[in-house]
């Protein structure tokens, strides 16, 4: 099995798969939080790689940035590698006040602008919700695990939130409330559904229209460690 873009076999593929978009951050998962793990995709350099973490299978796939590479991967590994459960794990910015730099933020639904279902097949929707099941599955081991995480919808734009004016930015859509915004989940929420599959979305807020300080390498890699953790220990 092999796709335009995924080499390889669909063996080496989990049912269950975490989808970074960087793919050096494939790789550190894969070097800090898995065992027996191996690259199995390098094509583009979007690695990928599988191993286990506590006894279950799971692959890390980076997806590149933005709808269309997400849309491209998510596709072929629901459509061809038989992937039941895609958790999209990244970062993101928020417009919201009662979110915090760092805070963790679990996504109920995506909204998005994008032409990305229109060209697909002709569907105008602006929202699509994440699954029920996965993020039932996370806000009960988020209890668990004493991690505080915000749920509720997020916007997917096209472009780095950071680069334009917030004010303006959120004045195109004066009657929605955002937890944050990112690049990628609406399209991989939109397949999700199309598809039959499971689809959530888990980010870490490092850009805040509300606090504009610098975050430390070592304050981001404690954040995001802590949002891989509940992610894998989620799915197991």
């Amino acid at each position: 099995m092999a796709t335009a873009h995924i080499e390889s076999r669909k063996e080496d593929i989990g049912e269950i798969v975490l989808l970074p978009g960087d793919p050096l951050r494939a790789k550190y998962i894969a070097e800090n939080f898995l065992e027996d793990y191996k690259l199995v995709n390098s094509v583009r350099n979007m690695y990928a790689y599988t191993g286990y973490y506590k006894g279950k299978m799971v692959t890390v796939f980076s997806s590149g940035m933005g709808i269309p590479s997400v849309g491209i991967y998510a596709y072929e590994l629901f459509k061809f590698y038989d992937v039941k459960k895609i958790i999209r794990i990244g970062t993101c910015g928020t417009i919201h006040k009662d979110v915090k730099l760092l805070d963790v933020v679990l996504a109920d639904s995506a909204y998005s602008v994008s032409t990305f279902p229109l060209l697909f097949d002709g569907d105008t929707d602006k929202e699509y919700p994440a699954s029920s099941l996965l993020n039932n599955l996370i806000s009960n081991k988020a209890v668990e695990l004493g991690s505080n995480i915000h749920r509720g919808k997020i916007i997917t734009s096209d472009v780095f939130d950071p680069y334009v004016d917030h004010d303006k930015f959120i004045s195109n859509f004066p009657n929605e409330e955002f937890m944050a915004s990112e690049m990628e989940a609406f399209g991989l929420f939109y397949l999700a559904k199309k598809l039959g599959r499971d689809a959530t979305c888990l980010l870490t807020v490092v850009d805040s229209k509300y606090d504009k300080r610098s975050l430390t390498s070592e304050e981001r890699e404690k954040s995001l460690n802590e949002m891989i953790t509940l992610a894998l220990e989620s799915v197991i």
